[in-house]
């Protein structure tokens, strides 16, 4: 019973972060690319720039391996819309950017990432690198003990979507119906 309270809890949080998010993007959107740069390393530990968010449309979803319900969920699901996609949306970029850094290596996020897609490339680096790449795409996290030693993070649950350019293309919030997804990636993929 408590279980399901905090997980209902957790829920609405995540809910009211996207709609935060949502507005800070629509409020920030100027027709460059979105995002400072950046240089981190990917999933096999090789430098990853801004440079990644062009030329190809992405899906860039922030989040952490050690997440209970709502990172699996969504690279799940969004593993499910890639694959509905099919040919439709082979021009998409799909990638998983960690809010812990600390805990989350390159290795860590490869195996993590594995598990639900060949199609979605991790991304890690030093945490202060981390970080200002993620509060530079307006990503919101915080690190939150849980009183017996560890801790977890809360963090911003949407999916942003980023055309060819780098721009601002939209967002899939967390628990979005498929149909709705899926619309959206098409609608980026033919924006090309």
């Amino acid at each position: 019973m408590m279980r399901s309270i905090l997980v209902g809890i957790l829920v609405l949080m995540a809910a009211g972060i996207g709609w935060l998010t949502f507005d800070f993007y629509r409020g920030h959107y100027s027709g460059e690319p979105y995002g400072a740069p950046f240089a981190l390393v990917d999933q096999k530990g090789a430098p990853i720039t801004e440079a990644a968010f062009r030329g190809r449309p992405s899906v860039v979803f922030f989040g952490f391996t050690h997440c209970p319900e709502v990172c699996p969920t969504t690279l799940f699901e969004l593993s499910g819309w890639l694959k509905t996609l099919g040919d439709g949306g082979k021009n998409l970029n799909a990638y998983f950017v960690t809010v812990d850094p600390e805990r989350d290596t390159p290795e860590i996020i490869k195996a993590y990432v594995g598990n639900f897609s060949d199609r979605i490339v991790g991304i890690s680096g030093d945490p202060d690198k981390v970080h200002a790449m993620a509060k530079s795409f307006g990503i919101y996290w915080k690190k939150v003990d849980t009183g017996d030693g560890d801790y977890t993070m809360d963090h911003t649950a949407s999916v942003l979507l980023l055309n060819g350019k780098g721009e601002f293309s939209g967002t899939i919030a967390y628990g979005e119906s498929a149909d709705a997804a899926v619309a959206k990636l098409k609608r980026l993929a033919n924006e090309g």
